[in-house]
Protein backbone atom coordinates (compact mmCIF):
# COMPACT_ATOMS: atom_id res chain seq x y z
CA UNK A 1 0.00 0.00 0.00
CA UNK A 2 1.32 3.55 -1.02
CA UNK A 3 2.38 5.38 1.61
CA UNK A 4 -0.32 8.61 0.97
CA UNK A 5 -2.94 5.80 0.67
CA UNK A 6 -1.95 4.02 3.67
CA UNK A 7 -2.12 7.52 5.76
CA UNK A 8 -5.64 8.54 4.13
CA UNK A 9 -7.07 5.69 5.06
CA UNK A 10 -5.61 5.48 8.74
CA UNK A 11 -7.31 8.73 9.01
CA UNK A 12 -10.70 7.79 8.27
CA UNK A 13 -10.73 4.79 10.82
CA UNK A 14 -9.32 7.74 13.46
CA UNK A 15 -11.82 9.89 12.32
CA UNK A 16 -9.05 12.50 12.67
CA UNK A 17 -7.13 14.20 9.73
CA UNK A 18 -3.47 15.41 10.94
CA UNK A 19 -2.18 18.76 10.54
CA UNK A 20 1.47 17.48 10.56
CA UNK A 21 1.84 13.91 9.27
CA UNK A 22 5.47 13.54 9.62
CA UNK A 23 4.25 13.21 13.17
CA UNK A 24 2.54 9.87 12.10
CA UNK A 25 5.35 8.88 10.16
CA UNK A 26 7.61 8.94 12.95
CA UNK A 27 4.77 7.48 14.70
CA UNK A 28 4.99 4.18 12.65
CA UNK A 29 8.97 4.17 12.43
CA UNK A 30 10.90 1.80 14.84
CA UNK A 31 14.21 1.82 15.93
CA UNK A 32 16.17 -0.52 13.80
CA UNK A 33 14.93 1.53 10.52
CA UNK A 34 15.98 5.08 12.20
CA UNK A 35 19.27 3.57 12.70
CA UNK A 36 19.51 2.57 9.62
CA UNK A 37 19.86 5.98 7.82
CA UNK A 38 23.10 7.11 8.03
CA UNK A 39 22.71 9.90 4.93
CA UNK A 40 19.29 10.97 6.46
CA UNK A 41 18.78 10.61 10.29
CA UNK A 42 15.22 10.25 11.37
CA UNK A 43 13.30 10.40 14.53
CA UNK A 44 12.12 6.80 15.93
CA UNK A 45 9.15 6.55 17.47
CA UNK A 46 10.46 5.76 21.16
CA UNK A 47 9.26 9.15 22.22
CA UNK A 48 5.55 9.06 21.28
CA UNK A 49 5.48 5.80 22.49
CA UNK A 50 6.26 6.75 25.86
CA UNK A 51 4.04 10.32 25.58
CA UNK A 52 0.75 8.12 23.96
CA UNK A 53 1.26 5.94 26.88
CA UNK A 54 0.19 8.11 29.21
CA UNK A 55 -2.27 9.58 27.12
CA UNK A 56 -4.25 6.85 26.31
CA UNK A 57 -4.05 5.61 30.72
CA UNK A 58 -5.54 9.14 31.56
CA UNK A 59 -8.17 8.88 28.53
CA UNK A 60 -9.19 5.64 29.82
CA UNK A 61 -8.94 6.37 33.18
CA UNK A 62 -11.81 9.98 32.85
CA UNK A 63 -13.95 7.54 30.15
CA UNK A 64 -14.59 4.69 32.64
CA UNK A 65 -15.35 7.18 35.91
CA UNK A 66 -17.38 9.00 34.05
CA UNK A 67 -19.43 6.27 32.82
CA UNK A 68 -19.34 4.09 35.32
CA UNK A 69 -20.18 5.12 38.75
CA UNK A 70 -21.50 2.38 40.35
CA UNK A 71 -18.08 0.18 39.39
CA UNK A 72 -15.55 0.92 42.66
CA UNK A 73 -11.99 2.24 42.41
CA UNK A 74 -10.37 -1.48 41.89
CA UNK A 75 -12.71 -2.41 39.13
CA UNK A 76 -11.88 0.86 37.15
CA UNK A 77 -8.55 -0.36 37.47
CA UNK A 78 -8.82 -3.33 36.54
CA UNK A 79 -10.51 -2.50 33.30
CA UNK A 80 -8.28 0.39 32.35
CA UNK A 81 -5.01 -2.43 33.26
CA UNK A 82 -6.88 -4.99 30.45
CA UNK A 83 -7.32 -2.05 28.01
CA UNK A 84 -4.01 -0.70 28.18
CA UNK A 85 -2.05 -4.04 28.18
CA UNK A 86 -0.64 -5.24 25.25
CA UNK A 87 -4.12 -7.74 24.82
CA UNK A 88 -6.08 -5.04 24.70
CA UNK A 89 -3.94 -2.98 22.13
CA UNK A 90 -3.09 -5.58 20.00
CA UNK A 91 -6.65 -6.41 18.26
CA UNK A 92 -7.05 -2.40 17.36
CA UNK A 93 -3.65 -2.23 15.68
CA UNK A 94 -4.52 -5.05 13.42
CA UNK A 95 -8.11 -3.10 13.11
CA UNK A 96 -6.14 -0.23 11.92
CA UNK A 97 -3.51 -2.30 9.49
CA UNK A 98 -0.42 -0.96 11.43
CA UNK A 99 1.59 -3.37 10.24
CA UNK A 100 1.17 -2.30 6.91
CA UNK A 101 2.73 1.40 7.55
CA UNK A 102 5.54 0.42 9.68
CA UNK A 103 8.75 1.16 8.56
CA UNK A 104 11.29 -1.44 10.02
CA UNK A 105 15.27 -2.09 9.83
CA UNK A 106 16.30 -4.90 7.34
CA UNK A 107 16.32 -7.35 10.42
CA UNK A 108 12.85 -6.54 11.66
CA UNK A 109 11.80 -6.86 8.19
CA UNK A 110 13.07 -10.63 8.01
CA UNK A 111 12.07 -11.56 11.22
CA UNK A 112 8.49 -10.51 10.90
CA UNK A 113 8.32 -7.83 12.51
CA UNK A 114 5.13 -6.46 11.09
CA UNK A 115 3.02 -8.97 13.04
CA UNK A 116 4.81 -8.72 16.19
CA UNK A 117 2.25 -7.83 19.11
CA UNK A 118 5.43 -5.53 20.62
CA UNK A 119 5.84 -3.20 17.62
CA UNK A 120 2.13 -3.26 16.93
CA UNK A 121 1.21 -2.13 20.22
CA UNK A 122 4.00 0.22 20.46
CA UNK A 123 3.40 1.36 17.15
CA UNK A 124 -0.54 1.98 18.27
CA UNK A 125 1.07 3.78 21.71
CA UNK A 126 2.89 6.13 19.76
CA UNK A 127 -0.04 6.88 17.22
CA UNK A 128 -2.00 8.05 20.43
CA UNK A 129 0.71 10.70 21.47
CA UNK A 130 1.04 11.88 17.61
CA UNK A 131 -2.70 12.67 17.77
CA UNK A 132 -2.09 14.81 21.42
CA UNK A 133 0.88 16.35 19.42
CA UNK A 134 -0.90 17.10 16.49
CA UNK A 135 -4.69 18.22 17.73
CA UNK A 136 -4.12 17.87 21.86
CA UNK A 137 -6.23 16.03 24.48
CA UNK A 138 -9.45 16.73 23.37
CA UNK A 139 -8.97 14.86 20.11
CA UNK A 140 -7.04 12.41 21.86
CA UNK A 141 -9.68 11.40 24.12
CA UNK A 142 -12.05 11.01 20.85
CA UNK A 143 -9.52 8.96 19.42
CA UNK A 144 -9.40 6.43 22.21
CA UNK A 145 -13.31 6.87 22.93
CA UNK A 146 -13.31 5.54 19.04
CA UNK A 147 -10.83 3.22 19.33
CA UNK A 148 -11.79 1.46 22.51
CA UNK A 149 -15.26 2.29 23.94
CA UNK A 150 -17.27 -0.37 22.51
CA UNK A 151 -14.60 -2.75 24.27
CA UNK A 152 -14.44 -0.84 27.56
CA UNK A 153 -18.52 -1.23 27.59
CA UNK A 154 -17.85 -5.03 26.81
CA UNK A 155 -15.65 -5.72 29.77
CA UNK A 156 -17.99 -3.50 32.19
CA UNK A 157 -20.83 -5.77 30.92
CA UNK A 158 -19.09 -9.20 31.55
CA UNK A 159 -17.18 -8.50 34.62
CA UNK A 160 -19.76 -5.91 36.20
CA UNK A 161 -23.14 -6.16 35.32
CA UNK A 162 -23.16 -2.86 33.89
CA UNK A 163 -26.09 -3.85 31.79
CA UNK A 164 -27.99 -0.75 31.43
CA UNK A 165 -30.81 -2.26 28.77
CA UNK A 166 -31.94 -4.93 32.04
CA UNK A 167 -32.25 -2.37 34.80
CA UNK A 168 -34.04 -0.12 32.75
CA UNK A 169 -36.62 -2.81 31.78
CA UNK A 170 -36.16 -4.06 35.51
CA UNK A 171 -37.16 -0.47 36.78
CA UNK A 172 -40.19 -0.42 33.53
CA UNK A 173 -41.36 -3.55 34.79
CA UNK A 174 -41.70 -2.89 38.78
CA UNK A 175 -43.41 0.30 38.30
CA UNK A 176 -45.37 -0.33 35.41
CA UNK A 177 -45.29 -3.69 33.90
CA UNK A 178 -44.16 -2.82 30.77
CA UNK A 179 -41.42 -2.93 28.73
CA UNK A 180 -39.30 0.18 26.76
CA UNK A 181 -39.46 0.20 22.93
CA UNK A 182 -36.17 1.02 21.12
CA UNK A 183 -35.88 2.39 18.13
CA UNK A 184 -33.10 2.71 15.52
CA UNK A 185 -33.64 6.64 13.79
CA UNK A 186 -30.22 7.03 12.56
CA UNK A 187 -27.23 5.39 10.65
CA UNK A 188 -24.48 7.52 9.62
CA UNK A 189 -20.28 6.76 8.72
CA UNK A 190 -18.68 4.98 5.73
CA UNK A 191 -19.58 0.92 5.62
CA UNK A 192 -16.11 0.05 7.18
CA UNK A 193 -17.10 2.22 10.62
CA UNK A 194 -20.75 2.78 10.88
CA UNK A 195 -22.49 4.73 13.93
CA UNK A 196 -25.78 4.01 14.73
CA UNK A 197 -28.15 6.25 16.38
CA UNK A 198 -30.96 4.64 18.84
CA UNK A 199 -34.15 5.86 20.98
CA UNK A 200 -35.69 4.22 23.42
CA UNK A 201 -39.02 5.08 24.69
CA UNK A 202 -42.40 4.16 27.10
CA UNK A 203 -45.36 4.78 26.46
CA UNK A 204 -43.79 6.70 23.08
CA UNK A 205 -42.27 9.40 25.64
CA UNK A 206 -38.40 9.48 24.82
CA UNK A 207 -36.57 8.52 28.03
CA UNK A 208 -33.06 8.46 26.30
CA UNK A 209 -31.10 7.72 22.86
CA UNK A 210 -27.51 7.32 22.27
CA UNK A 211 -24.98 6.23 19.64
CA UNK A 212 -23.13 3.45 19.35
CA UNK A 213 -20.59 1.17 16.47
CA UNK A 214 -23.07 -1.55 16.84
CA UNK A 215 -26.87 -1.37 17.32
CA UNK A 216 -26.15 -3.15 20.95
CA UNK A 217 -23.99 -0.61 22.09
CA UNK A 218 -25.91 2.36 20.94
CA UNK A 219 -28.97 0.47 22.94
CA UNK A 220 -26.87 0.28 26.48
CA UNK A 221 -25.82 3.95 25.71
CA UNK A 222 -29.65 4.94 25.42
CA UNK A 223 -30.50 2.64 27.79
CA UNK A 224 -27.93 4.49 30.41
CA UNK A 225 -29.15 7.69 29.09
CA UNK A 226 -32.42 6.57 29.97
CA UNK A 227 -31.92 5.85 33.44
CA UNK A 228 -31.27 9.52 34.32
CA UNK A 229 -35.13 10.57 33.02
CA UNK A 230 -37.42 12.15 35.81
CA UNK A 231 -39.81 8.99 35.02
CA UNK A 232 -37.12 6.68 36.73
CA UNK A 233 -35.73 9.18 39.01
CA UNK A 234 -35.76 7.02 42.34
CA UNK A 235 -35.83 10.22 44.56
CA UNK A 236 -39.37 11.06 42.78
CA UNK A 237 -42.30 9.18 44.00
CA UNK A 238 -43.82 6.57 40.87
CA UNK A 239 -46.87 5.73 40.81
CA UNK A 240 -48.68 3.09 38.57
CA UNK A 241 -50.10 4.97 35.55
Amino acid sequence: MEQDSFFQALERQLDYQFHDRELVQQALTHKSYSNEQVVEPCAHNERLEFLGDAVLELAVSQWVFSHYPDIPEGGLTRIRSEVVSEKGLLPVARRLDLGSGLRLGRGEEKSGGRSKPSLLTDALEALLGAVFCDGGYVAACRTVERLFAETIEQMSLSQYGTDHKTRLQERLQAHFSQLPQYELVQVSGPDHQRIYRMEVRFNEELLGSGEGSSKKLAEQRAAAAAMNHPLLNEENEVTQK
